[in-house]
């Protein structure tokens, strides 16, 4: 059985494909907060909204010691055009094999358009500096989202 996330406790590490061509691991990032937003897919509305709320508030997390890292199971090509029809300055992790969507327990059954599919339910997850999850938000909402965790991290 895998091991479940938990707050509190670390997070075990893992690799990752990322849009900046080299591979994300997230034992190279002790010493810095991680968050890691989830969502369903590039260039979609909701997910659009969300990462350019992201974008903007970037220098407020990284004055905080906080990377930003958007993860979605689109490939990195997709990542490479939602980047750069955006201008985000923030790295996309691509997990096509849903190895870490898995981990993090954020593939759920939804409806769409009267059809159950499986799919990303947009989750946001704070990683401290030793590689503890502080805290997690499952189903959140796309608007006002990156200002939430941003007052969130100010906060504690």
């Amino acid at each position: 059985m895998d091991a479940k996330i938990q707050v509190g406790k670390k997070v075990p590490t893992f690799s990752i494909p990322s849009s900046s061509g080299e591979v994300f691991k997230l034992s190279e990032n002790k010493g810095k907060k991680i968050i890691l937003f989830f969502y369903p897919k590039d260039n979609t509305p909701g997910c659009t909204t969300e990462s350019i709320e992201f974008n903007e508030l970037l220098p407020k997390f990284k004055k905080m010691n906080a990377e930003v890292y958007g993860i979605s199971r689109d490939s990195l090509k997709s990542h490479d055009k939602f980047i750069c029809k955006y201008d985000f300055k923030f790295e996309l992790l691509s997990d096509e094999d849903q190895a870490l969507c898995n981990l993090f327990q954020v593939i759920k059954e939804k409806n769409m358009y009267g059809k159950k599919v499986m799919g990303i339910e947009r989750s946001t997850f704070i990683i401290d500096e030793a590689g503890v999850l502080v805290e997690e938000f499952r189903k959140v909402k796309a608007e006002g989202h990156a200002a939430f965790i941003l007052d969130f991290l100010k906060k504690n």
